[in-house]
């Protein structure tokens, strides 16, 4: 079951968003500071979304989507930033239900396409997304903040 979160269930997000953080090493993990930047999303926005995974009532995943646009093919994009399964919980189709829901979602609020990226040491997410059909970019991503 994928639901958005609310503010009365969006507490049951923050560890994994933590777990989450913590995979790709993140030096510093806040829980208020996830809560005041993810609580933006709270319902769904013009700027993204985040969605829950349930089994059995319990949340196990999460999925956010950002919205931005891209010139090169003059439209609107949901860009997945963030997927995350509980490790225990792999290789069972969550990632790729939430990956599905987040294309529905985007394409419902004008995106065209769904796109993200991931760590080149992330072999497994890789060799899932390959699965999906998801076409592997030739883009090289860079980051600057000095």
């Amino acid at each position: 079951m994928k639901e958005l979160p609310t503010h009365s269930n969006f507490d049951e997000i923050l560890p994994l968003i933590e777990l989450y953080q913590e995979f790709y090493e993140v030096a510093e993990i806040s829980t208020e500071k996830n809560r005041r930047f993810f609580s933006q999303f709270i319902g769904g926005t013009s700027e993204g979304a985040q969605f829950i995974f349930r089994e059995d009532g319990k949340a196990i995943g999460f999925a956010t989507i950002y919205f931005s646009f891209s010139s090169s093919i003059v439209a609107k994009v949901a860009v997945l930033n963030d997927l995350f399964v509980l490790p225990e919980l792999r290789k069972k189709g969550i990632a790729k239900a939430l990956i599905a829901h987040c294309y529905q979602y985007g394409l419902s609020k004008g995106a065209v396409r769904l796109q993200w990226l991931t760590a080149k040491s992330n072999t497994n997410a890789q060799a899932a997304y390959n699965k999906l059909g998801a076409k592997k970019s030739e883009w090289v991503f860079y980051s600057y903040a000095p």
